[in-house]
Parts: structure tokens; sequence; C-alpha cells
């Protein structure tokens, strides 16, 4: 599954990824702490992982 995401962040100290992974809690409706970058922390494109809670 693709998504695109847009944010108003700087890419500092993590912040953009923060709101990431804030965004996609939202959308998918599970904690932030389910959601994890897996591939390119530092670059535009990146992959997730979600868990669901069961």
């Amino acid at each position: 599954m693709e998504i695109d995401i847009s944010i108003n962040v700087l890419p500092i100290k993590g912040r953009a990824n923060k709101e990431i992974i804030k965004k996609l809690s939202k959308y998918f409706n599970v904690k932030s702490s389910n959601i994890e970058i897996i591939h390119g922390k530092f670059s535009i494109t990146k992959s997730v992982k979600i868990q669901n809670e069961l």
C-alpha cells in the first residue's frame, strides 16, 4: 500500500518522522507506539510497519 502524506514540519531531530507517525496513527486508528519506520528514516520515501492491536 502506498500513501502520500504532507507535513509542515522541518526534518530536524526527528520531528518530521514523529509527525508522520502521528498522522498515520490517526488515519489507521492505532496507537503511535504501534507504528515503526523500518526504512527511510533520513529520506523522503519511507517504509513503515503498523501493528494492529488484537
